[in-house]
């Protein structure tokens, strides 16, 4: 999952279990929708990027560049986890916020792309119930 600063879910996606999570970063940050903006042209892309040290990849951090986005990776065995935990904890609100929705929280779908729907659903309903405040 792709949030904004304060939680909007912009990107979700699924895997298997026996799957990294940093083999999906690339479909996630291309899945990031044009975001309108009242000031100059649509944004389609983060200007960085805050991950933890499960993405730390070289492949990972050159594609990100060559997008243009700035990576801000912790890296394996040199920083420390705490420094990320400012903006960690934003995701994992997130994430609390969707296994609110029952059928979410335990996976009663067999196919992934059923999931996934109901997923982008309790997504969707995030934003509204944030946006509406």
């Amino acid at each position: 999952m792709i949030t904004e600063r304060t939680g909007l879910p912009l990107s979700i996606g699924i895997s298997a279990a026996n799957t990294h999570d940093s083999q999906g970063l690339e479909s996630l940050v291309r899945g990031i929708p044009p975001i309108r903006s009242r000031r100059g042209p649509r944004r389609r892309r983060p200007a960085k990027l805050h991950a933890d040290k499960g993405y730390d990849y070289d492949h990972l951090r050159k594609w990100l560049r060559g997008r243009n986005i700035i990576p801000r990776i912790a890296r394996k065995g040199i920083e420390s986890s705490q420094r990320l935990g400012r903006h960690r904890w934003t995701v994992e609100r997130t994430v609390a916020w969707l296994s609110c929705c029952r059928r979410l929280h335990r996976r009663y779908e067999r196919k992934a792309d059923h999931f996934l729907a109901f997923a982008g659903i309790a997504a969707t309903l995030i934003c509204y119930r944030r946006l509406a405040r």
